[in-house]
């Protein structure tokens, strides 16, 4: 049977078997027919029947999380655990808080996971979990609470060596802190259960940096193999949560401008750059929408949600050399991929996971516009958790230069797997092809290594 055929009896089987789940299927079906020119050369993974295996999750965990608001009325979410694949190591992969989760959400997240942890060269497995819950409008003392009821039922499941979470959208260093809290509770162990803690208690410097830190020295790495580099490159950033803030930090470093970011209310243009002291007093203190961040600076224009482009987001409508989205899934859309290229960007590099539309992604591969994966570009959080478990097995703590020394190699390693693995299937600089396949032969060949489990 061919290779092509066999994929699609398998997306058939996801349809099937996971109805509703759109995400979980876009990602399958952009992971699946990334790897037939692997597939085409290499009959095992047919033969061991890896590709069936690995759109399964090893174990799926769906629970009640009922805690009490501040009137004292018990308030009930979903809880949600998928533990995707262990077969290069515990299960590793954040917790997300958002209303707009659901189980194929969280298929869909942990199922990228697998390849992105297997790119990082480290021994973790792919993972995810979350809740519907939003921490948006609730005090500290509902925040807590929550994770204490979610922590009640998660720590059956998880383990240093079992499945080690870590912060996502919503899950910042105050909910860690609350979990972590209550698992020592339940537990009566204080180990390295959580990554993204504080400092003072088994924490990673650069942790809360590394995504988007790592988001730009992918693209510096991506960059050079064509001879240009970030300096003076005007980007463009969605989102203004940590990935999007040190996306912009680092990129100041490098000498380029980041002009927008964007949250769930609107987007800011900066034409002179954004101000990331004033960014980060609205959002890392005040916790504020993006309209205070406008009403200090009367030069910046903020376009509210009401007033986007159809079928469209504002942000990519500003011309720009760079596109670094930043925020949640699905937000390039291919409006937007028309006007990023008809503005003359020249690489679009994803700090978030599948944040480009299966529509702008095709369209993206047929242009001359480079594109970083999501899966590779913004793996450097994922990396640096499992530098803070290394740190917590030796009881060490290194020093921030230390971190981001090996955040950058890592990122570097990275982006020269995906490239060099575009190169041995003949298809040079597209890293969706090169990033996937190399992240799928070393799960896969793991998975053969240790039979029918």
């Amino acid at each position: 049977m061919p290779a092509s055929q066999k994929i699609e009896e398998i997306l058939n089987f996801i349809k099937q078997c996971s109805p509703g789940q759109d995400e979980f299927y876009q990602a399958s079906h952009e992971v699946l027919y990334s790897l037939l020119p692997l597939l085409n050369e290499d009959s095992r993974y047919f033969d061991y029947n890896i590709l069936e295996r690995i759109v399964v999750p090893e174990r799926s965990i769906i629970f009640r999380v009922n805690w009490v608001d501040d009137t004292g009325k018990i308030q009930t979410n979903f809880g949600y655990r998928v533990q995707f694949n262990s077969a290069i190591g515990p299960y590793k992969g954040g917790l997300r808080f958002h209303p707009s989760v659901n189980l194929g959400i969280i298929k869909f997240l942990g199922f990228e996971q697998i390849f992105k942890n297997a790119l990082t060269g480290l021994q973790i497995g792919g993972a995810k979990g979350g809740s519907n819950f939003d921490p948006k409008g609730k005090s500290d003392n509902e925040i807590m609470r929550f994770c204490q009821a979610f922590m009640s039922e998660l720590n059956k499941y998880i383990g240093k060596n079992k499945d080690v979470p870590a912060g996502d959208i919503g899950v910042g260093a105050r909910e860690i802190g609350y979990l972590f809290g209550q698992y020592k509770k339940l537990t009566g162990e204080f180990d390295g259960v959580l990554t993204g803690k504080g400092l003072n208690w088994g924490g990673s410097r650069v942790r809360p940096q590394a995504t988007g830190y790592g988001s730009v020295y992918f693209a510096e790495n991506f960059l050079s193999v064509y001879n240009k580099d970030l300096k003076g490159k005007i980007c463009t950033v969605s989102g203004s949560g940590n990935v999007a803030i040190y996306t912009m930090e680092k990129l100041y470093e490098f000498g380029a401008l980041p002009v927008t970011c964007s949250d769930s209310k609107g987007t800011i243009y900066h034409e002179k750059g954004i101000d990331m002291a004033s960014l980060k007093a609205v959002k890392e203190i005040n916790h504020e929408s993006l309209e205070s961040y406008a009403s200090l600076h009367r030069d910046c224009v903020y376009t509210p949600v009401s007033h986007y482009p159809e079928n469209g987001h504002a942000v990519w409508h500003i011309p720009c050399d760079i596109a670094f989205p930043s925020a949640t899934q699905n937000e390039l859309t291919l409006i937007d991929a028309m006007k990023l290229m008809e503005n003359g960007c020249i690489l679009i590099n994803e700090g978030a996971n599948m944040p480009t539309t299966a529509e702008a992604l095709e369209f993206i591969r047929k242009s001359d516009i480079l594109f970083s994966p999501g899966k590779a570009a913004n793996a450097g959080g994922v990396a640096t958790s499992q530098l803070e478990m290394s740190q917590n097995a030796s009881m060490e703590q290194w020093s921030f230069e230390e971190v981001d020394i090996k955040l950058r190699q890592i990122m570097r390693n990275i982006f020269h797997t995906a490239y060099d693995t575009s190169v041995e299937f003949d298809c040079e600089g597209d890293l969706v092809t090169g990033a996937n396949i190399a992240g799928f032969r070393k799960v896969a060949d793991s998975m053969i290594d240790q039979g029918s489990v």
